[in-house]
């Protein structure tokens, strides 16, 4: 196809359409042809819904099919819609939430996971899904938490890349997809976790930890950018000149579509930046903002705005152009229905296969935060108990594509299904919603149930429903209901593990010290249930490690890692005027980094191939890792680096590499990890990213708080 060719011949009114994305609802006409609907809310004409470039939220390969038929013949050009939708952690099979993949420590099962929702999704008609969303995060109240990979930008950067691999392929396959990253830029710093709020930061901070994932993702071939709702210093994301023109394409050399996220120019509005949807559209059109989702500014504007010489006709036609080019890629002239398979998609849908795929995504991803030698339960066990709100409820997450609760297995199931000839019962407790008062006969119901038990699985944490966009929580703690279950249950037996679900970190604080036994499951999917089964009896181990600090008391959020030493460190217990809380630790009740294993392993310290290095060099650095425990498992070896002396002040760690490390019980190997010089760059006070001279400390290390370090000198 000559896409030059036919951007010529397109009217102004069909090039500014090309630049719109609705409903698939909005783009069928009844019976009747009548505009009825959401199209007719929208004020969208008969014209409009023929030339229009794009849609979302269409409910399968039939759906997407009958669309694009219809569009193929409304519109003169034969140009072929866009079908985009929002595949976040599985099309139908679905794999945990994104902040579980974070907490896998490995880009091999995120890339499978990923490449496996392509798969699905291409069959269903989608050619570009809303994913990865790789926003960090470091405030556990933000609710969408649960669709990034953490605190760390190294770490959500290697799973950015990783997701953007596994969506696309080489985009040359029956079963790959494009990946549409968002949200650009700094989403999850939102003020005081408040979905949408604004953020402020500096450029130095933007740059250093907010902006990585976006650039890995965009250096892997990412076909699609999302704009954020968010101000980023004053200024709204989708007209952010200085974001989307001068960073993202001038900088970056990113050359295909950015895309609005829902509604987001006429919000423009309502962050008090532009006075009408007519200034909008100037503002997004000049910033290169290319798709206009669920929103009419540039329908109902550009040709004014071109007519009055306040946007140029050329200005349109390069952000066409980009549309053009990635219909182009995906083949989408010669066959406009591309992958579309009503009998694929419904084959793929819940296979044997996939299902094998998100059961071991979500043995993986599950980190183990206690164990006092209770787990894993024994397989000949007589009687199990079941307990919690959460022990018969598919926790699919709060983005399911079109997977269903009801084909998720529960915990209950799972433990069934692993202990065939046991008896299981089960009691909730309570119901699990926010700020739930305890009920006492419901608690006592569960007590009763936990005494007759000879082990009892407790289940408790948030729903999916209770994180996720617009979910944010100024409480993460338990629920009164939920915290005294738990210590009621624990008390009567103590053979007890608690499995918690959460799309956060949550507070733990008051039961830590309560249970025997807990770990993260997250929001874990499809084979949830199962998953859970082969973890509590031992039939894997555990090997996921957390990807976000889990809080003491929620006053200390946001906390991470990663921060900074300042001129007042708390360096003693007892120190007053330091950088500290009067009521509570500076320390998180569990580090980034952190999981505990059936097996325990020890690191040895660090050692470097050489202690001095000049900035073309490579140097090693090395240590043995040993399993010290009794069973197989693996280690998440980590390497940090802090930077002691440089022109701004430095994290007290960053994490630059991890690896795992399979080792039978006492087996040990040697780790090791190359450095070069852009492990030890950074954003100077000059702006320029480079490494500057002097010793830096290097730990190699099994979570972020070790100690234990070698100096390095850089020449």
């Amino acid at each position: 196809m000559d896409i030059k060719k036919l951007l010529k011949k397109m009217t102004l009114d069909q090039k500014i359409a090309q630049l719109c994305q609705f409903n698939a609802r909005c783009l069928l006409p009844d019976v009747t042809g009548e505009i009825t609907g959401p199209a007719k809310a929208l004020d969208l004409t008969k014209e409009d819904i023929a030339y229009c470039g794009s849609t979302l939220t269409f409910a399968d390969a039939n759906s997407m099919i009958e669309v694009q038929k219809k569009h193929l013949e409304l519109d003169p050009n034969k140009i072929p819609l866009l079908f985009m939708h929002d595949v976040i952690h599985g099309y139908r099979t679905l794999y945990p939430i994104q902040l579980a993949l974070g907490a896998s420590w490995d880009a091999d099962i995120v890339k499978e996971c990923s490449r496996m929702s392509a798969r699905e999704s291409a069959a269903g008609g989608v050619h570009v899904t809303f994913s990865p969303m790789v926003d960090l995060v470091r405030d556990a109240r933000w609710g969408r938490c649960m669709e990034s990979c953490g605190e760390d930008p190294y770490l959500n950067s290697v799973m950015a890349r990783a997701q953007v691999e596994g969506f696309q392929g080489n985009l040359d396959s029956d079963e790959d997809i494009c990946a549409c990253v968002k949200h650009f830029a700094a989403y999850g710093a939102a003020e005081g976790g408040r979905d949408y709020n604004t953020v402020d930061m500096s450029e130095y901070n933007l740059r250093e930890n907010y902006l990585a994932a976006y650039k890995s993702a965009v250096e892997a071939g990412a076909q699609m950018i999302m704009a954020s709702f968010n101000t980023i210093n004053g200024v709204p994301a989708i007209a952010n000149k200085w974001l989307l023109k001068d960073v993202l394409r001038d900088e970056w050399g990113f050359d295909k579509p950015v895309i609005s996220d829902y509604a987001a120019f006429a919000e423009l509005t309502a962050h008090g930046y532009s006075p009408d949807d007519k200034e909008s559209a100037r503002l997004a059109l000049n910033a290169t903002a290319d798709i206009e989702m669920m929103s009419t500014c540039y329908l109902k504007n550009l040709r004014a705005l071109v007519e009055e010489g306040k946007v140029s006709e050329e200005q349109i036609d390069e952000s066409v152009l980009r549309i053009l080019e990635l219909k182009d890629k995906l083949g989408l002239f010669e066959n406009p229905y591309r992958y579309a398979n009503p009998e694929k998609e419904k084959a793929l849908a819940l296979c044997p296969e996939h299902r094998a795929i998100a059961r071991k995504a979500a043995q993986k991803c599950a980190v183990l935060l206690k164990n006092d030698d209770i787990l894993p339960f024994d397989k000949n066990i007589k009687n199990i108990a079941v307990i919690g709100p959460w022990s018969d409820v598919g926790m699919i997450g709060e983005w399911p594509g079109h997977g269903e609760p009801e084909e998720a297995v529960t915990v209950i199931e799972g433990i069934k299904n692993a202990l065939a000839s046991s008896n299981v019962t089960m009691a909730k407790g309570c119901e699990g919603v926010l700020n739930e008062l305890p009920d006492d006969k419901r608690i006592n119901e569960a007590v009763k149930t936990a005494k007759e038990a000879d082990a009892v699985i407790l289940c408790v944490g948030e729903h999916s429903k209770q994180s996720g966009e617009a979910h944010s929580r100024a409480d993460i703690n338990l629920s009164p209901a939920q915290a005294r279950l738990v210590k009621e249950v624990c008390s009567a037996n103590k053979n007890t593990v608690c499995v918690l679900f959460c799309g956060r970190p949550i507070v733990l604080t008051d039961i830590i010290d309560t249970v025997p036994a807990i770990f993260v499951a997250w929001q874990p999917g499809t084979e949830g249930g199962n998953a859970i089964a082969d973890l509590i009896f031992g039939n894997v181990n555990f090997e996921g490690r957390l990807p976000m600090t889990f809080p003491l008391c929620v006053g200390q959020v946001p906390i991470y890692y990663s921060q900074m030493s300042t001129g007042r460190p708390q360096l003693q217990p007892d120190q007053i005027y330091c950088s500290r809380y009067i009521d509570c630790p500076n320390e998180p009740l569990f580090p980034f980094g952190y999981g505990l294993s059936y097996t325990s392993f020890e690191i040895s310290s660090p050692v470097l191939s050489q202690a001095q290095m000049d900035k073309n060099d490579t140097v090693v650095v090395s240590a043995k890792v040993k399993n010290t425990g009794g069973v197989s498992g693996k280690a998440v070896v980590q390497l940090y680096i802090r930077d002691l002396f440089a022109s701004r002040t430095r994290p007290v760690k960053e994490l630059k590499g991890f690896t795992k490390v399979a080792l039978e019980a006492g087996e040990e190997k040697e780790v090791s990890f190359e450095i070069t010089e852009k492990d030890l760059a950074f954003y100077g006070a000059s702006g320029n990213f480079e490494a500057e001279a002097g010793d830096f400390h290097i730990f190699l290390a099994l979570d972020s708080t070790s100690k234990d370090f070698v100096t390095l000198n850089l020449k």
